[in-house]
């Protein structure tokens, strides 16, 4: 797979070098990735998002790592020249360093360039396991969706001088880990600048304010595909949604009073076939009407070289 974006371009991607931010968007079949990567965007996250907006689920947590190659490799298979990050589901990396090499290798065998994965401190063993098999990591702080339970819900992290305290300190933790880029999810725009200007590697923001090295949304959302209540740091580019079922119904209106499809949009017998069905078959049936067993007037009548007889 051929990609304009590097590891090593994208560890010393930070703005204040004077670089633009970097865009991440998610994508989850080749489709999705054509689009985004149409768009420019640098990195395609798979994101375990798939749960939600693909699979029909209330939370990430259902999301398998089997559910996760599929996508990576629809992903892949687009050839995107961005760089294809697959995020690593929950409890594929929380057991073992052993079980998080393997997952992660089985999403790089998908065809991922590098994984994702959430927490921090009490990552970073798995993190440095993964990154001494060649595999690079994308860290992920502030709200971790995989830890909703924990967390109390879908809330905004980092509003206590504590709490910013911790965040601080898991992500340096990731890059002392060796992570090339973090994402920095529902914090506040202060703290994630503060992190953002801490760190060596870039940060990518959602719900994290304009500050960040970069910025991620979810394919979905930006595409306004979904009828869900967006969170607040959602912008929808467009009503993706209100326009397909407007185009769809459209559709099923002009089935159901016959005007789809036009003859133009169907395909003819030419004059020797259809010479041949109205030998066999006898006149056509007046049109909108189809006989529900149709019998040949000539089973067995030799109808012209090369024919196919019936028996």
């Amino acid at each position: 797979m051929v990609t304009s974006v590097t590891i090593p371009a994208l560890r010393s991607h930070k703005v204040s070098t004077g670089k633009p931010p970097l865009v991440m968007l998610t994508a989850y079949d080749a489709p999705g990735a054509r689009i985004v990567d149409g768009a420019g965007a640098d990195i395609i996250l798979v994101g375990d998002s798939l749960a939600m907006v693909v699979l029909g689920y209330d939370d990430t947590l259902q999301v398998t790592i089997e559910d996760m190659m599929h996508h990576t490799a629809a992903v892949a298979r687009a050839k995107p020249r961005a760089l294809v990050v697959g995020d690593l589901p929950w409890l594929s990396y929380h057991l073992s360093q052993e079980d998080t090499v393997r997952n992660a290798a089985k999403l790089v065998r998908a065809g991922a360039s590098a994984v994702k994965l959430e927490g921090g401190a009490k990552r970073a063993p798995m993190v440095r396991a993964v990154i001494d098999a060649e595999i690079p990591v994308m860290g992920h702080l502030g709200l971790t969706p995989q830890s909703v339970h924990a967390l109390g819900g879908f809330r905004v992290q980092g509003k206590e001088a504590a709490a910013v305290a911790a965040l601080l300190d898991d992500a340096h933790a990731l890059v002392d880990a060796g992570v090339f880029a973090i994402v920095l999810e529902c914090v506040p725009r202060e703290v994630a600048r503060l992190v953002t200007a801490s760190l060596p590697v870039p940060t990518i923001g959602i719900g994290a304010g304009p500050d960040c090295d970069g910025q991620v949304l979810v394919f979905h959302d930006a595409l306004g595909l979904q009828d869900r209540v967006a969170p607040k740091f959602v912008r929808r580019y467009a009503s993706g949604r209100d326009d397909a079922v407007t185009a769809l119904s459209a559709f099923a209106s002009d089935v159901r009073s016959g005007v789809f499809p036009s003859d133009a949009e169907s395909y003819h017998a030419g004059e020797d076939l259809a010479g041949v069905l109205v030998d066999l078959y006898g006149p056509a049936p007046a049109a909108g009407h189809v006989p529900s067993s149709p019998t040949p007037t000539s089973a067995g009548t030799d109808v012209g070289s090369g024919a196919t007889m019936l028996v």
